[in-house]
């Protein structure tokens, strides 16, 4: 089994910064690629960012220039500094990793249980 758990998340005002983390414990033999979603109350969860195992990265269009995803393969972790915060980033935050327990398993896809992130304005 496989556990991924957020932190960081909190309450910020607009134009300030956050770092969420994104860590993977358990039966782990690799983790393909790492994603950060978003859902604000009411509406669907939206794709933030991802980065591959080698560190390509994706961005959505609303927080291209303001947020950076990153990784430590060594810690199974994944991060997402969050710059110039706006009240409509809002939400909250999932983390999603695609991850190949062992060597002879096929892979399979995890979620954490989300961090809230209010910016006030």
């Amino acid at each position: 089994q496989v556990q991924l758990v957020e932190s960081g998340g909190g309450l910020v005002q607009a134009g300030g910064s956050l770092r969420l983390s994104c860590a993977a414990s358990g039966s782990i033999f690799s983790i393909n690629d790492m994603y950060w979603y978003r859902q604000a109350p009411g509406k669907q969860r939206d794709l933030v960012a991802a980065v591959t195992s080698g560190g390509t990265t994706n961005y959505a269009d609303s927080v291209k220039d303001r947020f950076t995803i990153s990784r430590d393969n060594a810690k199974n972790t994944a991060y997402l500094q969050m710059n110039s915060l706006k009240p409509e980033d809002t939400a909250v935050y999932y983390c999603h990793a695609v991850v190949k327990p062992s060597r002879w398993s096929t892979v399979r896809d995890y979620w954490g249980q989300g961090t809230q992130v209010t910016v006030s304005s």
